[in-house]
């Protein structure tokens, strides 16, 4: 299973709006015969690509997917049937398919004749690649990632304005390969009339990667036509609106599903307000600067009671930065 969440995660960003599955085909023997990924909108499904890769193999063998193999037609025929038809004896999938349209497969197996077990690593697969499409396929709208880099009291710049760089080396290069791995990328407009950032993925030397994620800009009003967000190297998409709500469904509509929102502390207060932030991804530089601006603007709170509460999901070092991923206290 961890073998086919891998494989999940090195297509993330690729698939949407359909999820990032990864499928691992065993033989009768138990030995790895086939290894697959969903590919992009339109192209088959994970179980399809590794049933490819087993061949004969595959006949009385175990498929082990990290979502419940789909039993509708879309673009694409079920991989139940696909299933069914290449002879395994037994699927083995984590995480159930909550998506009422595509869900449904492991009766169609059973009814088949097959074994069919489900769990296995759930939680990390959930809290992993799946993260974001299933929290899309749930709720409808995109799954927002907060990213902010600050010193240790909080300070996202200077008082004079500078910020480059609070963060190190190594966790702008990780926040690079996390731009490749989403669908968008989201500032407010000041954040490029302040900062004129270019919102790319790009490699240590400064190349622009070959993929890139939707650049999304909220705001009324014109951006300057120099802006680097304006330029041909990724698409951008400019939101003349300033709800949150708004914004989500618009980017629903293009089939984003993971966002990673990146600035500045006005938008990110309106979509902490909002109740629209679903992970915080936080790295703190050991630095302390006194004065300048913070990480979050007015987010509708004015007493202690009211402090939109966080769970921390991780605490781990990045270079020399502290890097923080926190999810929302439910009840």
């Amino acid at each position: 299973m961890r073998s086919a969440a891998a494989r999940s995660e090195a297509v993330r960003g690729t698939t949407s709006p359909n999820p990032p599955v990864g499928c691992v085909i065993l033989g009768r023997d138990g030995d790895l015969v086939g290894m697959g990924a969903t590919q992009p909108p339109g192209g088959p499904h994970a179980e399809v690509m590794a049933l490819q890769d087993a061949g004969d193999k595959a006949r009385g063998g175990t498929a082990v997917v990290t979502l419940e193999p789909c039993a509708h037609h879309g673009r694409t025929p079920p991989c139940a049937d696909a299933l069914k038809a290449a002879g395994v004896a037994r699927v083995v999938f984590a995480v159930a398919d909550p998506n009422p349209q595509a869900a449904g497969g492991r009766a169609v197996l059973e009814a088949a004749g097959i074994t069919v077990e489900s769990g296995l690593l759930a939680d990390e697969v959930a809290q992993g690649p799946l993260r974001a499409w299933l929290h899309f396929a749930r709720s409808g709208r995109p799954h927002v990632t907060w990213k902010y880099a600050a010193t240790l009291d909080g300070r996202v710049a200077a008082a004079d304005g500078t910020s480059r760089w609070i963060s190190s080396e190594e966790s702008r290069a990780e926040v690079h390969d996390l731009r490749r791995k989403i669908d968008a990328i989201m500032v407010g407009r000041g954040t490029v009339l302040a900062d004129d950032p270019a919102l790319t993925a790009r490699d240590a030397d400064g190349t622009t990667r070959a993929t890139q994620p939707l650049r999304v800009v909220v705001g009324t009003g014109d951006l300057p036509a120099a802006a680097k967000v304006l330029d041909d190297s990724a698409e951008t998409l400019h939101l003349r609106t300033r709800d949150p709500a708004e914004v989500l469904a618009a980017l629903a509509e293009r089939g984003m599903v993971d966002v990673l929102l990146e600035g500045g502390p006005t938008l990110a207060g309106a979509f902490a307000e909002a109740g629209m932030i679903d992970r915080v991804l936080a790295y703190l530089a050991p630095a302390l600067l006194g004065a300048g601006p913070v990480a979050l603007g007015a987010s509708g709170v004015s007493t202690i009671t009211d402090a939109h509460r966080f769970a921390v999901e991780g605490v781990t070092m990045c270079g020399p930065d502290v890097r923080v991923s926190a999810v929302p206290v439910t009840d």
